[in-house]
């Protein structure tokens, strides 16, 4: 599909720098397709499922994975060079985006502070592959002193990280460390609305899909074939899809909280539907014309023009539909992206695809 089918005008002051506060004080947009719109609140999410639903959440926690370094080359002056990590591949060894990407060549050796980095494997579009001076636990520790929370490029472009930050760019269920970006739709979820779920007969699950940078990246191509997705590392548990196969069996719904749990079940799932334990690395890439499998609703904020996350939307629900519901939210006042207000989508047909 033609890349430029997902574009739209997004004015610069509908992006949101902060939260809302409290988590759950957010806008809802629920959008069934062929129905009205309806503008809620985050709220409000409990009374808009069934009890038998279940929602899943991904608890996955956001580590602080930009590292601000200095190349060393014998003979050569020192070179500043950010890297984001992206996706660990080893106990030692990570793939991670740098700039700049092009001065650096296998063998050259980055120091952040007190931890090193050796180039190992050069790719396209400044992807390095980096093996460390450490591994496992004691890699976890160093890296938590040297590097700084990834926050979206829309965001740092436009203010520093500070320390309020640390919390809200966390989902308040976070277990598992890995993640390079937050799984956002998760960050409107506070106890309070947790405890609302839990009152109005809604199940409630959590896997684990570690966000890469990746989500960042723009779709250069102009065709949706053209676009290469960067694996994710996922976990879903043989207990869980066992409680989520009976939700459905009973005539529950699954809802997903945030595309990167849709991904993860999505991969996971039999074209019958059926989940199974799924344990390594996704990269789905979900367009219009995909049948979606184990997903029943999502709920997700706005996302950016041209994405893949309004790719994957438009394929849940329609891409007419979005279409008019993104205009909505925008006429309307709705805050997009990380820190953004949500959507409940229902899927849709797919007969709107071009």
């Amino acid at each position: 599909m033609r890349v430029d089918l997902f574009d739209f005008d997004l004015p610069e002051s509908c992006i949101a720098l902060r939260p809302a506060e409290p988590r759950d004080a957010g806008r809802l947009l629920v959008v069934r397709p062929g129905d009205a719109l309806a503008d809620c609140s985050v709220r409000d999410l409990p009374g808009a499922l069934r009890a038998g639903d279940a929602l899943v959440f991904n608890d996955t926690r956001v580590i602080p994975a930009r590292l601000i370094g200095v190349r060393t080359r014998p003979g050569a002056p020192g070179q500043r060079t950010e890297v984001m990590l992206h996706l660990r591949e080893a106990p030692a060894r990570w793939r991670a985006f740098a700039r700049p990407a092009k001065r650096l060549t296998a063998g050259d050796a980055l120091q952040f502070g007190d931890l090193r980095a050796t180039v190992v494997e050069k790719g396209e579009a400044g992807e390095i592959v980096f093996d460390f001076d450490r591994a496992g636990p004691d890699l976890d520790a160093q890296i938590a002193l040297e590097g700084a929370l990834p926050l979206p490029p829309y965001i740092a472009g436009k203010r520093p990280t500070d320390a309020r930050d640390t919390t809200d760019y966390q989902t308040v269920y976070a277990r598992h460390p890995g993640a390079v970006a937050a799984p956002t739709a998760g960050l409107h979820f506070s106890d309070d609305l947790l405890a609302a779920i839990d009152a109005a007969g809604l199940q409630r699950h959590h896997v684990t899909l570690h966000v890469g940078a990746g989500t960042f990246l723009p779709v250069k191509a102009d065709d949706t074939e053209g676009h290469r997705m960067h694996a994710e590392i996922g976990i879903l548990d043989a207990e869980t899809a066992a409680a989520l196969n009976a939700v459905r069996a009973a005539g529950g719904r699954i809802v997903a909280v945030g595309t990167t749990a849709l991904r993860l079940l999505e991969s996971a799932a039999s074209p019958a539907g059926t989940l199974s334990a799924f344990s390594g690395p996704t990269d789905i890439f979900i367009t219009p014309g995909y049948r979606f499998r184990a997903v029943d609703a999502l709920v997700t904020n706005f996302h950016l023009p041209r994405s893949t996350l309004f790719m994957l939307v438009s394929a849940f629900s329609g891409l007419d539909t979005m279409r008019a519901a993104y205009a909505h939210a925008i006429r309307s006042g709705y805050r997009f992206y990380s820190y953004g207000d949500a959507s409940l989508l229902f899927p849709g047909p797919r007969a709107d695809m071009p």
